[in-house]
Parts: structure tokens; sequence; C-alpha cells
């Protein structure tokens, strides 16, 4: 099966580019995470860590 896969993938034209693009993906990704969780707000974040503590709150009104 092992060798069905290599063969296969060595058949398919610019092969290796697919692990750089997924790396560049991945790393792209978290640098706008982390320029995301710098640049948020202090409001912001309060704001959606009470969430889920708000929803039983009104459950527990009704």
């Amino acid at each position: 099966m092992l060798k069905f896969v290599k063969n296969h993938m060595e058949t398919i034209d610019g092969v290796a580019n697919y692990p750089m693009i997924s790396l560049l993906i991945f790393f792209v990704f978290f640098v706008l995470l982390g320029w995301w969780v710098l640049t948020a707000t202090k409001e912001h974040i309060k704001e959606m860590g009470e969430l889920p503590l708000e929803d039983d709150n009104q459950q527990n009104k009704l």
C-alpha cells in the first residue's frame, strides 16, 4: 500500500510545493491570530470570556 502511495505521489507534477504551501498557510494564520490577540481590546476579551456564563444565567431566570 505504501509503495502504491509513494509511486502515485511521484507522478503528480509540483507535489513538492504542497508542503511549502501548507507551511505558509499555517504561518500566516498564526501571525494573524497573534496580531489579533495583541490588538484586541480588554473589554472585548472580557465580554467574550463571559459569554458562556451569560447563557447559563439567562436560562436560570426563565
